[in-house]
């Protein structure tokens, strides 16, 4: 069977830009009208937990005055304006942001943000298996979508410096001398060994066992 998976350059460019809007439409937004940075993931999209009520999935936005689409020569004004609002990551709240100012071109693969929404909704059904009484947030300025619960963060990424490719993580509050952990804030693990880990436990899309395989 020929590999699917997404080119690293894919990888990275769709990335970078479903990270752009969830910062600069979704959260951005809300923040300056409620006040709050956090955003869901539910099947196939993230979503604001406040007003203005947005949401992103793999092919477009919709928001309070419509739908716009998030493939082809588009950038963060473009899309809000489509969907009804004045687009740009939230100020005053944090310094990591995603890089992308609010008029510069956006680059998506309609597969490849197909694969990144279906990891976000795995790795949302896996924290919400360990610890269902945890509202799992997708913070906006690392574009993660964690838990925390007893002074341990546990999460899912979609790639970062740190791993090209999609991950899960544990991170300790305090530093754990143990082999396990093998990065600088905790623990990591790839798409590949999430899916082997959750095969026959969670619900897997064929869009997540498609795009990233098996180990």
């Amino acid at each position: 069977m020929p590999d699917a998976r997404p080119s690293p350059e894919l990888l990275l460019s769709t990335r970078i830009g479903l990270h752009a809007v969830a910062e600069g439409v979704l959260a951005g937004p809300q923040h300056r009208t409620s006040g709050t940075i956090r955003l869901s993931v539910v099947p196939g999209a993230i979503e604001t937990v406040a007003e203005p009520r947005l949401r992103l999935s793999a092919g477009s936005v919709s928001g309070p005055d419509g739908e716009a689409s998030l493939l082809g020569a588009t950038s963060q004004l473009a899309i809000g304006a489509g969907v009804g609002v004045q687009p740009g990551p939230p100020v005053g709240v944090y310094d990591d942001t995603s890089g992308v100012d609010v008029d510069d071109p956006l680059s998506l693969d309609a597969d490849t943000a197909v694969a990144l929404m279906d990891f976000f909704a795995v790795g949302a059904a896996g924290l919400l298996t360990f610890a269902p009484d945890e509202r799992a947030v997708l913070w906006p300025e690392h574009f993660a979508l964690a838990i925390s619960v007893e002074e341990v963060t546990y999460g899912v990424s979609p790639g970062d410096g740190l791993s090209p490719v999609p991950y899960a993580y544990v991170g300790p509050f305090a530093s754990v001398d143990d082999p396990f952990f093998d990065a600088p804030f905790g623990a990591v693990r790839t798409w590949e060994q999430v899916l082997l880990a959750v095969r026959g436990r969670l619900r897997t899309t064929a869009a997540a066992e498609e795009a990233w395989g098996s180990a």
